[in-house]
């Protein structure tokens, strides 16, 4: 592979999976090199099975790869970076979830996710370079908690403004901004 070859953009979505209209979804169909990290029929709470199934993924991909992940997702992907050593040209982070204070009813709660490995959160600076994504009215994330992983994880903050979880339920079907953003860390 050349170089100047565009990078396998891959695709980790949260602990709700796929989504016929979710821009991830859209995406992926959207991108001839686009691969998704496959919905868990076991495990789908275990952080651990989250990662092994990403590092599955981007075993098999040999060229550059560009990673997008939302909600959970960017949780599998941080939690990847603290034990793999993988290339990566860069990832898109978009809203991060807070798995350190509790979330709404409906979602796991802080136990579910301490006890599938999920906390505490990885706050090391990623191997890569990263965009976080984050909204002002995420049901699942106070926006400067989000913004202090940023931090952390030494990527660039985005403040999307009032976009909800940016998903169906938010009014986010397409997202053309995710394009833009790969674009930028390809």
């Amino acid at each position: 592979m050349s170089p100047t070859a565009s990078p396998t953009v891959v695709i980790v979505p949260g602990l709700r999976d796929h989504v016929p209209e979710h821009w991830q979804t859209i995406l992926t169909n959207k991108i001839a090199n686009a691969r998704t990290v496959p919905p868990l029929t076991n495990g789908r709470l275990s952080c651990g099975a989250q990662v092994a199934a990403l590092n599955e993924v981007l075993s098999d991909i040999s060229g550059p790869v560009v990673v997008v992940a939302h909600s959970a997702g960017v949780m599998t992907t941080a939690h990847w970076a603290q034990r793999h050593r993988r290339p990566i040209k860069g990832a898109l982070l978009a809203t991060p979830p807070d798995f350190g204070t509790p979330l709404p009813e409906g979602y796991p709660t802080l136990e579910a996710l301490r006890e599938n490995g999920w906390l505490p959160t990885p706050r090391t600076t990623l191997p890569f370079p990263s965009i976080v994504a984050a909204s002002t009215d995420d049901p699942l994330a106070d926006f400067n908690r989000v913004a202090d992983l940023a931090r952390a994880w030494g990527s660039r903050l985005v403040d999307l403004g009032p976009v909800g979880h940016l998903n169906p339920a938010s009014g986010y079907g397409e997202w053309p901004r995710a394009e833009e953003f790969i674009r930028e860390l390809s």
